[in-house]
Order: C-alpha cells, then sequence, then structure tokens
C-alpha cells in the first residue's frame, strides 16, 4: 500500500498534519501508526498521498561515537573536526517512515515551520527521501496558521526550498555543537582532574556561545546591586481630607537628608489645621496602544501580566497555532499584511461573550491598526485566527493556554483601538507655609485599556480644585533608604536578548531554561538571580577573556549567520570564521584553566542544591494547585 503513495505532506508536528489530513479530505480521518508513529493516507483526484508530522529537527551534528569519551581527544582538537550530520538517535523511526512513504513518491510537499529552523527540517527530509528516491520533487509549503483554507492555499501555491535558510541554520548548529563542545569538555574535565567526585551523576560545567552571554547580562545586574550603597532619606507626608476624599500628599523637596530638616518642615506643617490647594495643573496625556505582537514582545508581556515562562508561554502558543486557535508564534514581524482582515476578524471574536461587547464597540468605528518597523517578511504578527471559548481551550489544553490565547486577543484587539487619554494632574497644597504636592490621572477616555487593562495606570484622579479648603488629618515624617537596582526580570532579560543579537526569538527561552537547568542562576518572583557557580563562571572566564561572555561577540556571529541566509556568504566560509574566534579565545582559557577549575570547585554543590531546592518547591507548588 505504501508504494502506491504519489503525494507525500511532510509537517513538523503531528498536530500540523492532521490539519493538512483534514483539509484535504474534508472531514476527521484516523491515523495508521507505523512502529507508533501514526501518519494518514488518503486518495484524492486520483492520486495516493500519505501525510506525516515530526517531531521538530530529525537530524544533528556530531562528532561521532569514536570521539563520546570526553578523555579520548584534547578538547581543542574539536576545532579541528568537521561534525557530521547524523539521523539522531529518537528519530530513527521517523527516519525509517520516511524512506517508506517517499520511496515512490512524486511529489514532496515540505510543510515545515516558516523559519530557518523549519527550513533546515526541510532539508533534513529532502536528503532522507533523495537516498531512496533521486527522482522526487520538492515544494516548500509557506503557512501562518492552520486554517484548512489557508493550508489549501498553501499547497496550491508552493515555492521553491530555500537552501541558503537552511545553511543559515545548519552554521549555527555546526557553530554552537564545536565551541560548546570544546570549552564544556576543557572546563568539566579540568574540575574532574582536581576533585573526581565534584559533580553528581549527569552534571558538568558547560559553556555556550548564546548561553554564557545571557547569565552574564543576569550577572552584570547582579554585580550593580552589589556595587551599591544605600542612603537613608526623610520624606514628609501629609494627609488632607478634602470632599470627602482623603488624599495622601507629599512635601514638595520629596527627599531630606537628614531628620532634623525634615521635622522641621513636619513642625511647620502641624500647626495648621487647614491645607489650601494654591494650584492644580492639568493638561492631557495620551497613552498609545500597543504595537502588534512579536514573538519576543509575547514572551516579555507572558513573563510581566501573566507570570509565565518564556518557555512555557512559546511552548504553549505553539499548541495554540497548532490547533489553528492563533498565528504562526515566531515571528518579528509588528505590522498587519494588507491581505489579513482585521474586521473579520474582530467580528468572529464578537461571538466570544467576554469579548463581545468591545468588540462590536471596535466595529462601530473605523479599524485602524497600529504599526512598527519590524518586519520578517515571513509571518504576520501574532493574532488569533478563530474565536474559541474559554471552556474549550482549557479543557484541551489547561488554564495557561487559555491566559496566553486571552492575553493575544486582548493585545490585537488593542492595537486596532484608539488610544487612552487622561489629564495628568499637578496640585500644590500649603500646609502652613510648607508646599505639598499631589499628582493624579483623570481618565478623559479609556480608548485600548478597556479591552486591555494590562497597562491600566494606578494612579487616582485628584478631586478638588484649585482654591479649595482641606482638612490636614495627619503630618509625619518617615524614614527610608534608596534601593539597589532589582535583579534583572525575565521579561527585561528577553529584551535585551533581542536587543543584543544573543539567540533568536524562538531560541532565547531555551538559552534561558540552559543556565536554570545547569544552575547557574534562578528565578524567583518573576527575577534573575545567580548562583556562586554562575557567578564564579562569567567572573574567571571574563578575566581570561571578556569576548567569551560580552554579547558582542555573539551578535557578531549572528551578523555573519545571517550573511549566509543572504546569500552573501558560504556556510563553510562562516563557520571557518567562528571557529577561527573562537580557538584564540580557547587557548587564553585553557592557560588561566588551573586557577578557573580551583575557583570553580567550591561553588559546585551550593548552587546545585540551591536548584534542585527551586525545582523540588516548584513541584510542590504544582502539585498542590492540582489538589
Amino acid at each position: 500500500m505504501l508504494h502506491s503513495i504519489d503525494k507525500l505532506i511532510v509537517a513538523e508536528k503531528h498536530s500540523v498534519a492532521k490539519a493538512f489530513a483534514k483539509a484535504l479530505a474534508g472531514r476527521e480521518i484516523k491515523p495508521k501508526l507505523f512502529k507508533q508513529i501514526p501518519y494518514y493516507l488518503l486518495n484524492l483526484n486520483h492520486a495516493t498521498w500519505a501525510i506525516i508530522g515530526l517531531r521538530g529537527h530529525i537530524m544533528d551534528f556530531d562528532f561521532g561515537k569514536h570521539l563520546e569519551n570526553w578523555r579520548s581527544i584534547d578538547p581543542r582538537e574539536l576545532f579541528n573536526i568537521p561534525p557530521k550530520m547524523v539521523i539522531r538517535e529518537e528519530s530513527k523511526a521517523y527516519a525509517d517512515l520516511l524512506k517508506e512513504l517517499g520511496r515512490y513518491a512524486e511529489a514532496v510537499y515540505l510543510a515545515l515551520d516558516g523559519d530557518s529552523e523549519g527550513e533546515s527540517i526541510a532539508f533534513e527530509v529532502m536528503n532522507i527521501i533523495r537516498s531512496v528516491n533521486p527522482y522526487a520533487e520538492f515544494k516548500r509549503l509557506w503557512f501562518s496558521d492552520t486554517l484548512p483554507s489557508t493550508l489549501t492555499s498553501a499547497l496550491n501555491n508552493p515555492r521553491t526550498p530555500n537552501k541558503n535558510l537552511a545553511d543559515k541554520c545548519f552554521a549555527r548548529m555546526e557553530i554552537d555543537l564545536t565551541i560548546g563542545a570544546a570549552f564544556t569538555r576543557l572546563l568539566t574535565l579540568s574540575i574532574e582532574d582536581i576533585s573526581r567526585k565534584a559533580f553528581p551523576p549527569g552534571h558538568f560545567i558547560s559553556y555556550g556561545p548564546c548561553q554564557t552571554p545571557v547569565l552574564y547580562l543576569v550577572v552584570q545586574r547582579d554585580r550593580e546591586r552589589e556595587k551599591f550603597k544605600a542612603q537613608k532619606f526623610y520624606r514628609v507626608v501629609a494627609k488632607i481630607e478634602v470632599n470627602g476624599e482623603v488624599y495622601e500628599v507629599e512635601h514638595r523637596k520629596r527627599r531630606f537628608a537628614t531628620r532634623e530638616e525634615a521635622e522641621s518642615a513636619a513642625q511647620a506643617a502641624k500647626k495648621s489645621l487647614q491645607a489650601y490647594i494654591e494650584d492644580l495643573r492639568e493638561e492631557v496625556h495620551i497613552k498609545s496602544p500597543p504595537l502588534p505582537l512579536n514573538t519576543v514582545d509575547l514572551e516579555s508581556r507572558a513573563s510581566k501580566y501573566l507570570n509565565l515562562r518564556s518557555k512555557t508561554t512559546l511552548d504553549t502558543a505553539e499548541k495554540l497555532y497548532q490547533l489553528g486557535l492563533i498565528s504562526y508564534p515566531r515571528t518579528e514581524t509588528q505590522i498587519y499584511p494588507e491581505a489579513l482582515n482585521l474586521q473579520q476578524l474582530v467580528e468572529k471574536l464578537s461571538k466570544i461573550p467576554i469579548y463581545r461587547e468591545y468588540a462590536i464597540k471596535l466595529l462601530r468605528q473605523q479599524v485602524k491598526p497600529t504599526k512598527g518597523s519590524k518586519d520578517d517578511r515571513a509571518h504576520p504578527p501574532i493574532h488569533p485566527v478563530t474565536a474559541v471559548d474559554e471552556r474549550v481551550i482549557k479543557a484541551k489544553l489547561g488554564s495557561n493556554a487559555w491566559k496566553i490565547y486571552d492575553l493575544v486577543v486582548r493585545h490585537f484587539l488593542a492595537t486596532l483601538s484608539p488610544p487612552a487619554k487622561f489629564l495628568s494632574q499637578t496640585a500644590v497644597i500649603d500646609i502652613g507655609g510648607e508646599k505639598f504636592v499631589a499628582h493624579g490621572l483623570k481618565p478623559i477616555s479609556l480608548g485600548f485599556l478597556e479591552i486591555y487593562d494590562y497597562e491600566m495606570p494606578t494612579e487616582r484622579a485628584l478631586n478638588f480644585r484649585k482654591g479649595d479648603i482641606a482638612r490636614v488629618l495627619e503630618v509625619s515624617v518617615r524614614e527610608g533608604q534608596t534601593e539597589p537596582p532589582p535583579y534583572l526580570s525575565e521579561s527585561e532579560l528577553l529584551k535585551l536578548m533581542e536587543k543584543l543579537g544573543i539567540g533568536t526569538d524562538a531560541t532565547a527561552p531555551q538559552h534561558i531554561q540552559t543556565n536554570i537547568d545547569r544552575g547557574y542562576f534562578y528565578i524567583e518572583n518573576k527575577r534573575c538571580i545567580p548562583t556562586p557557580l554562575g557567578k564564579a563562571l562569567i567572573n574567571m572566564l571574563e578575566q581570561a577573556r571578556p569576548e567569551l561572555v560580552k554579547p558582542e561577540v555573539r551578535a557578531l556571529i549572528e551578523k555573519k549567520i545571517e550573511q549566509v541566509a543572504k546569500g552573501e556568504k558560504r556556510r563553510e566560509e562562516v563557520v571557518r570564521e567562528a571557529k577561527e574566534i573562537f580557538l584564540s579565545y580557547y587557548d587564553d582559557v585553557k592557560r588561566r584553566i588551573p586557577i578557573i577549575s580551583r575557583s570553580l570547585l567550591p561553588t559546585l554543590s551550593i548552587s546545585y542544591k540551591m536548584r534542585d531546592e527551586k525545582i523540588s518547591k516548584r513541584r510542590s507548588r504544582v502539585i498542590k494547585k492540582a489538589k
């Protein structure tokens, strides 16, 4: 039966393969199994179609089994050994099925995700099928959602596979493998030489050309905190009642250097039982709606507003996309394409009760979306593609999926909305000859904030006028001290990574997670806190060769890799240049390796213990919540 297949569709995930099968058949069809891997068969227009969904990459770069023993070779030699592409152990059954399905296929439709990762997987598929069928014609499908109409349109308008885009990903994979393997082996083996019991099973000191600059950013903020010297200050605060409302106002000097000076001002104010509203200035303040949503912005906002980790956000967004609920979640674009019918989408969302009232109001106005400057010319901004009730999403994917879908919907509606308008108020109040100040915001029109209350200002309105008399309820002196800058939030870290060119929108969450898994930092109350091991690793590498940890070097490598995608440089040339740069760094580290290993060793156990405790607490919270 497999020998009679005429056309084969290869998707990146089973859910997308299922969506293609349903789009072509016009109904749900039952999958067949090959070594427990589901695939679909159907007859269409006198041709037999097969559809399979993979599980991401099926091939990887590897130095070979003879080099798996880390002590079998000097790590420096890895810079001189080109790794080969091999089929991943966990993907061998997929490779076998691709050969069976593609052996006699006339056309193979590569329906992988629409980015460089997807393009590289497409070429992996081509290599495997060509080994058994050199005559197959390969067609690349590009789509941004899994609606049936979108998938059939993609089938009718295939593209040519883009080797340069695939080589961009392959170049990054080879560079990161070589550099990461060489430095990781050097650091780990040097510590093992000092203490055979240094590492619990499965642990090691890892270095990554993206992972380590991310750690550097976290450690840098920690250093700023350590250098910070707190200074005491004193504030004079009064409570006044005017028109039946109580307000807290502050002396216009704000911070007094000494308690004596603050007490003097407070005593003068305490002599008066009344306060006089000497002045009230108001000016219109406009708060603009957000720009259309791209990947980094989604991850950042989900962390900030929903307290969700970036990896959780992207993984969940992928599932929403695969079910056809939102558009492709890996995009840099902040501009809606003209072909996207925004009004039709708003009409769909008006069918959901929690969005209905606002969506209908929006439809009565002229829909004019906000527009950013970024456009990857591959996928539109992240937006809902269909309207779904809360209960349906929670039943299929859980509460986090609903939170993210709700954020995407509200953000989308906000981008089509008018700005919010407020009166920014500043009042000057005289109390016993001392001048106090109060600030407020009075809404004129909420605009996009009606649907997007994540950004609702917390300042209250000042409901009094110039010339009003207030009653003084209390005057007090409050002691405070300057605060150090907070630890980096995950939201801030993601924005910094994007700005500095560390990783891609899709890989950024994994670089953060890798640091956590290695025990280099942990996240608590949305803040990234480095462990002793993480701080020691950055300190030692920075002393050996600062470029190893600074983001600028990775940004340079990314620019070189981007030249591959543009066809300006060959993949082999960029890989060679990157290896040459890091080989010189390696030699500098090697010269200092005795000092580095002795400095890292004492931090291992405490950092691993901290990491394990955080994991245990997180699991306990999850179990408790589930119960």
